[in-house]
């Protein structure tokens, strides 16, 4: 058993939640606290109805998400919001987020381990968010359709599948990045371009993306934003559970997307 105070800080330092910029909604850190320990944690990617319910059916007193309480802005406490709230304190469950400091976490970020699940060495950074890396590239040599089905078989292990811009047949990836979520967006693109990259790896990414891929010569694989962002969070809860004694729930809850 660990203070939940204790537990906050030792995230709070390792992630380096004060220190990395992040979008307004994803407010890092503790989101909801309880009565003041932690024996049990539950990992899930999203805060939803199925991982509160599901941290509570397992007796975890923290749920550690990549996506938190507050992603899709403010709304009223009522219906299916009141119901996780009236869970979360009948049960004295605390909630901690963790986003973009998650992804770009060496040890424990959805990014590297991605990458590691791909068969793929990072050597460098890639996806700059206000000065910060969040994603990681690195240069192999091997046929574009055998990473694609490499990323296949992964996402189809999470519930999703993963789909690729066309490419020639005899294609070879020799530059590739990643940067999982919804990481196909004009400044990675452009940020592709710029690197010599030529294999681009995310999660999901507008119709547009792939338009413009064909045209600057990149071949976009987007495995899934559910999937590309599991690897983060049972990482880092499995690291607490062992650091700390605790007990460990890894939630898997597909969006489909």
């Amino acid at each position: 058993m660990i203070s939940t105070g204790e537990l906050t800080q030792y995230l709070d330092d390792i992630l380096e939640i004060a220190a990395v910029p992040d979008y307004p909604g994803a407010l890092n850190g503790l989101q909801f606290a309880n009565q003041g320990r932690v024996t049990s944690v539950a990992a899930a990617v999203d805060f939803s109805g199925r991982t509160v319910s599901a941290a509570a059916a397992a007796g975890a007193d923290l749920l550690l998400v990549h996506h938190g309480m507050f992603w899709s802005g403010a709304q009223a406490i009522t219906g299916h919001a009141y119901e996780r709230l009236r869970t979360l304190i009948e049960k004295d469950i605390a909630v901690y987020s963790a986003h973009l400091p998650l992804d770009r976490h060496q040890d424990f970020g959805n990014n590297v381990l991605l990458s590691r699940q791909l068969g793929l060495d990072p050597s460098g950074e890639f996806a700059s968010y206000k000065g910060k890396s969040v994603g990681v590239r690195g240069e192999v040599e091997i046929g574009t359709a055998e990473i694609v089905q490499r990323a296949r078989a992964f996402a189809e292990q999470h519930g999703g599948t993963a789909i690729a811009t066309p490419f020639p047949e005899n294609r070879r990836t020799v530059r590739w990045a990643i940067c999982t979520g919804a990481g196909a967006s004009a400044e990675s693109l452009q940020e592709a371009v710029d690197t010599g990259v030529d294999t681009l790896i995310v999660g999901e990414g507008p119709h547009w993306t792939a338009v413009q891929a064909a045209d600057v010569g990149i071949a976009i694989i987007y495995a899934g934003h559910y999937a590309t962002e599991t690897l983060g969070v049972a990482a880092l809860a499995k690291h607490l559970a062992e650091r700390f004694d605790l007990e460990l729930t890894v939630v898997d809850a597909p969006t489909g997307l």
